[in-house]
């Protein structure tokens, strides 16, 4: 059973159905312009005169849904062989290997070759700030990035440009993402667009140890999986809780692990001219910290402790 107002792909899911696609997004608005969760439709007028995108096709009562048809599978091969005209073969040095939809779905659906000969497309790529990497040559156009950027993180910073053979997803003009949620699209780009900079080139998704946990640099208490290799956390992702956090995280619960490795205070600093912390010896710390008590009494102190900080904090 379905709500009233399902789609075709929502009624496949519900039915335990694997339908593709690469642009659709539960949390996103439909865009269907990746064209990879077409399907077959018939009723009592006849079966549909083409294949129909799940994703835009509202569920009709008295219909039947045709998966796994000629007619479909070799309209899923095509579009495969068409997303695959202009996208790099450089899967072994790309971040998103081992984990990417787009490897998987050309190997369910996709043919055993191609018959495009001659010069791929190439896109220059984009500085979206320090956080996310941009290949854009691999790009597929699905969009999702776009619709989160406008409808959940609230910055209408991504857009698509030029038309046709031309179209790249990118800033307008030359800016950086300025959102505190913009990790996300890591998450949400179904290729390897949209990686992680401070991640890249670290491990393989199958040389990590996913453990459940709750985000901690908030009050929001975000549900994250918390990926590790050995004893160092290499990366934090965000892990769905409708009540909470839905399928987002903020940038500072995505990347502040690495503070876990470097940027540690391991010497103490104290205040010098013009209210600027530098680094000093314990003795001139110490002596710091007794002549700021000198003749204050214990009621007028205070100190803040909890379960996060550390034994030398305390």
């Amino acid at each position: 059973w379905v709500p009233k107002g399902s789609s075709v792909m929502q009624a496949c899911d519900a039915a335990g159905v694997d339908i593709p696609r690469f642009c659709y997004h539960p949390k996103l608005s439909v865009a269907g312009n990746c064209r990879m969760c077409l399907v077959d439709l018939e009723n009592e007028r006849g079966m549909s005169p083409k294949p129909v995108a799940s994703c835009a096709m509202p569920l009709a009562p008295g219909t039947t849904i045709l998966t796994d048809t000629d007619r479909v599978k070799k309209a899923r091969e095509g579009v495969m062989e068409f997303l695959l005209l202009n996208h790099p073969l450089d899967c072994p040095i790309c971040d998103q290997g081992g984990e990417c939809d787009l490897q998987d779905q050309a190997m369910h659906y996709g043919s055993d070759r191609g018959r495009f000969v001659g010069q791929k497309r190439t896109v220059v790529d984009k500085n979206l700030g320090p956080l996310v990497k941009t290949v854009m040559t691999r790009c597929i156009h699905c969009t999702r990035c776009v619709r989160y950027a406008k409808e959940v993180a609230g910055v209408e910073d991504l857009g698509v440009t030029g038309r046709g053979g031309a179209s790249e997803i990118g800033t307008y003009v030359n800016k950086l993402m300025e959102s505190e949620l913009s990790g996300n699209v890591i998450d949400l780009c179904p290729v390897g667009a949209l990686t992680s900079k401070p991640y890249a080139f670290t491990a393989r998704q199958w040389e990590l140890k996913p453990t459940e946990s709750v985000d901690v640099s908030d009050a929001l208490g975000c549900n994250i999986r918390v990926d590790s290799r050995g004893t160092e956390v290499l990366r934090i992702l965000p892990r769905n809780n409708e009540e909470v956090n839905e399928d987002w995280i903020s940038d500072k619960a995505r990347f502040q692990y690495d503070g876990l490795q470097r940027q540690r205070l391991n010497v103490p600093m104290a205040k010098g001219a013009g209210s600027v912390l530098k680094p000093v010896k314990w003795e001139e710390a110490l002596t710091a910290v007794a002549e700021a008590a000198e003749g204050v009494s214990g009621e007028d102190m205070a100190a803040y402790g909890g379960k996060l900080a550390d034994c030398e904090s305390l």
